[in-house]
């Protein structure tokens, strides 16, 4: 009783607070900093440590939880290429810092419409990279990301294994935005949280001149042979439930182990509430056992 009143709340939450932030009339610079202001509510389990720093030259927050572990997560946050932080994930990347015991380095990278396409996804390679330098073996990297960072992760492992670099062991995605075309979106009873104009907007300041069909761009359209274990999470409250299920069965269909979760009534990242919300919780639980799992010994 207790956990469906808190959904509700949390429902109107994201309806009234964060739903408006996100219009295509509000300027960007002002989006960044309401949605910094929203993300306060999500908070990282007691425990969780933080170290800011840089990795490949872009700042980065590490998150850890317990003991050192020899795998490591590279995480992609959200925010349709324009909005978003390292900063604004801490609540959600310390959650999966505790849930998949590995250290989680959640990657600020260049956000448009100052550093269009291919900035986010040149600075994601350069951080894959980086940790492999610092001397983390590619199968005890894992590629994680929400909405936009979903895409992007997906992005990063189709041009690693394009350009004959080492995969990650894994991939976990949450809400993907994985079709920048937005031909296909889901039409939900409720949408709590995006607004299709305001993703469509955002869609073409990140892509600038490049078409939306480029599968760095819309992974949708893409390869998918080749790619490592895929956990895809969504919610059902969602316009981009079908950019997540068109993502699984595109996958399967190319020989990828795939598992999708679709989560009724719960709304886009809800995630982000691990800690507060049960179902959230064992969400982030679950994308810590996908994690684990496909670590190599």
């Amino acid at each position: 009783m207790l956990q469906h009143l808190l959904e509700t709340t949390l429902r109107q939450t994201m309806n009234r607070l964060v739903r408006p932030a996100l219009h295509p009339v509000i300027p960007v610079s002002v989006q960044r900093t309401l949605i910094s202001q929203a993300y306060r509510s999500s908070v990282a389990p007691r425990g969780c440590r933080f170290q800011a720093g840089t990795l490949a030259g872009r700042p980065v927050i590490k998150s850890s939880f317990g003991q050192a572990t020899r795998g490591v997560v590279l995480y992609l946050h959200g925010g349709g290429y324009i909005i978003g932080s390292a900063a604004t994930h801490k609540g959600l990347s310390g959650h999966l810092a505790k849930t998949s015991g590995c250290l989680v380095a959640t990657l600020d990278y260049r956000l448009a419409p100052e550093h269009p396409f291919p900035a986010a996804l040149d600075d994601a390679e350069a951080a894959w990279q980086a940790l492999i330098d610092e001397g983390f073996a590619p199968e005890h990297i894992a590629i994680a990301g929400d909405s936009a960072g979903g895409g992007l992760a997906i992005a990063l492992a189709m041009r690693l294994r394009d350009t004959h670099q080492p995969m990650p062991s894994s991939l976990t995605v949450f809400s993907p935005w994985t079709d920048l075309t937005q031909q296909t979106l889901y039409s939900p009873a409720c949408e709590p949280v995006l607004q299709a104009r305001w993703t469509a907007k955002a869609a073409t300041l990140y892509a600038g001149d490049e078409s939306l069909r480029n599968p760095l761009l819309s992974p949708v359209f893409g390869n998918f042979q080749g790619l490592p274990p895929m956990l895809v999470q969504v919610g059902s409250q969602e316009i981009l439930l079908n950019d997540a299920e068109r993502l699984a069965s595109a996958a399967r269909a190319a020989g990828v182990k795939t598992q999708l979760e679709v989560f009724n009534n719960l709304w886009h990242v809800f995630q982000v509430h691990s800690g507060q919300l049960d179902r959230a919780t064992a969400a982030v639980a679950t994308a810590g056992l996908h994690i684990r799992e496909h670590l190599a010994d």
